[in-house]
């Protein structure tokens, strides 16, 4: 089996460690301990790239071992809302996530206490979702931008500033404080409500939970890099925490923007409780133990060489799609370059590329315009398909990789022409659209349809379960089609910041 395949992560070890960590923390303090969550805590596909075998879940996991200790508040910045800003793994926008984030919480027994739109200014969209979440039944509380931050602490500590705030009330010991995406307001949330505390003489604490970077590894571990490569659009980079190593004379890594908060983030919270901080760096205020379920550093450090790779092909694409920046992609070639790392290093990138390169040779593809996709099982075994009349390449690879593992020779067709003659009518003739030829999501319903009479078509149906967490390579942007339809699989997908056709609007 090929290195970066090997199960490089231990679940059940880390998941020890954080809920004692998480557990030890909470018994520091005699109120409550308002837990920031950076990061993920569901579907933390990241953690699970660079760290083979972490589970996306294992984090809610560790929640649900205390769960008779958890509130949960759920922060969303009205910004966000009012921009639709897009979570780009799901494909869906920040106030949808928050409430799939409910909707997840309840399904693992966790409660959430409210939601908080941060920085809110009467923004309609958000006044919208706020009637939204209440006609629900959903708790929700608006906090306005902070008066005096950051450089007024005598005002930001004050009836002002957080006092303005309402206090969002809780009952338990624990009070998880996440939202979707950076810069929702978790930070500001957890220093309000510690204020309210401390001014009804509650001695309330607040701590850190956040995966990466990993404090305990190396500053240029290849899961540290890959860090910065998730974050570049952000301009975040690791450092050495230099308050950890002046205080304690150990060596952590941490991030610029921590380190560059944590003077302010250290006096307001003196501020506010009144004595001395009980951290002394930015690491004293995380709770987070991933370093603790690697074992086997080889694993992990070539499967964060290739999200590296990852990164970059999806900052190019990102770019070439008019939303990224040209120092993003920039950002991560540099860190590339630390690791000697080329493109071609992903090995489906070479194989799609020939895939192409053959299908034009053959004077495949349609109207001119050939695309090609390959796919690397598990085994190593690599798939590719090409676009065609009728087909997508990335439906063309979706249908060979059932085939191959359901060992049906290629040269069978698994969905009957007559079903494909009627999906094509469907889209042309009555749905008025230009584009005929099926994508990904269409035809893994062509197949399902095809499985109830041929036998072939049901055994290759069976077999698409195994292409989950495998890798793909397109030569071409992917369609919305194609891209949804691959995500359903749980396929890791990136592709050349090509279009496809030279239309503008492709329907």
């Amino acid at each position: 089996m090929d290195q970066h395949r090997r199960t490089g992560f231990d679940n059940q070890r880390y998941l020890d460690a954080q809920t004692a960590a998480i557990q030890k923390r909470m018994q520091q303090f005699d109120g409550t301990l308002y837990l920031e969550c950076g990061g993920k805590l569901l579907f933390d596909y990241h953690a699970a790239r660079v760290l083979p075998g972490f589970d996306p879940n294992v984090k809610m996991q560790a929640f649900r071992h205390v769960k008779e200790l958890i509130d949960v508040i759920i922060c969303i910045h009205a910004g966000d809302i009012e921009r639709k800003k897009m979570r780009g793994d799901f494909g869906i926008t920040y106030d949808t996530d928050a409430l799939k984030m409910i909707d997840d919480f309840f399904f693992w027994e966790i409660n959430v206490a409210a939601v908080v739109i941060t920085r809110y200014d009467d923004q309609p969209a958000a006044k919208q979702f706020i009637n939204l979440l209440s006609r629900r039944g959903i708790t929700t509380y608006t906090h306005r931008s902070t008066r005096g931050y950051p450089a007024d602490i005598d005002t930001i500590v004050s009836p002002e500033g957080y006092g303005a705030n309402p206090y969002i009330e809780t009952s338990r010991p624990i009070v998880v404080v996440t939202g979707p995406g950076p810069g929702s307001g978790k930070l500001a949330t957890c220093l309000s409500q510690l204020y309210h505390d401390h001014q009804r003489e509650e001695r309330s604490g607040y701590a850190k939970f956040e995966t990466f970077p990993i404090w305990n590894l190396p500053l240029k571990h290849p899961v540290n890099i890959a860090y910065e490569a998730a974050t570049a659009d952000l301009g975040d980079v690791n450092q050495i925490d230099h308050f950890h190593l002046d205080a304690y004379q150990q060596r952590a890594v941490n991030y610029n923007r921590d380190l560059e908060a944590f003077p302010l983030l250290k006096r307001i919270i003196e501020k506010i409780t009144g004595e001395r901080s009980f951290y002394q760096s930015p690491t004293d205020m995380g709770v987070n133990c991933c370093g603790e379920g690697i074992t086997d550093d080889d694993a992990v450090c070539e499967a964060s060489r290739q999200e590296i790779i990852r990164r970059y092909f999806r900052s190019s694409c990102e770019y070439a799609m008019g939303f990224g920046l040209k120092q993003t992609i920039d950002r991560i070639k540099l860190l590339m370059d630390e690791l000697n790392l080329e493109p071609s290093d992903r090995p489906m990138v070479t194989a799609s590329r020939e895939a192409r390169k053959t299908a034009k040779e053959k004077g495949k593809g349609k109207d001119g315009i050939v695309c090609a996709a390959a796919l690397e099982l598990k085994d190593g075994t690599i798939i590719t398909g090409a676009n065609s009349e009728i087909l997508h390449a990335s439906s063309a690879l979706v249908l060979n990789a059932g085939k191959h593992l359901a060992g049906i020779p290629q040269g069978i067709d698994i969905i009957p022409k007559n079903v494909m003659d009627s999906i094509q009518y469907l889209k042309r003739s009555v749905l008025q659209g230009r584009r005929i030829s099926l994508d990904a999501d269409e035809v893994l319903i062509a197949l399902a349809m095809s499985a109830t009479a041929n036998p072939s078509a049901q055994a290759a149906m069976d077999q698409l379960h195994q292409l989950s967490e495998t890798e793909v390579h397109l030569t071409h942007l992917p369609s919305p089609g194609d891209e949804a339809g691959l995500r359903k699989l749980g396929i890791n997908v990136t592709s050349e910041p090509r279009f496809a056709s030279a239309m503008l609007h492709d329907d």
